[in-house]
């Protein structure tokens, strides 16, 4: 029986999710954030970590499956 490595299915949801919020955050009005978070844009900020992280889950799934 072959077991499902949880890294993939992370790995998957991680990276379309921050992929959305980059997506949004390049493309949402500025003054948002001017009002609302200190000038600071989360969603591109958390869309670039989320989708590095599920980038790093994905290529660790792959990896372990060549070994």
């Amino acid at each position: 029986m072959q077991q499902l490595d949880v890294r993939l299915p992370m790995g998957l949801l991680f990276l379309s999710l921050g992929l959305i919020l980059v997506g949004y955050g390049l493309l949402a009005d500025p003054a948002i954030y001017a009002r609302h978070s200190l000038g600071q844009n989360v969603n591109l900020t958390w869309g670039i970590i989320f989708s590095l992280f599920g980038s790093l889950m994905l290529w660790l799934s792959s990896r372990a499956k060549k070994n």
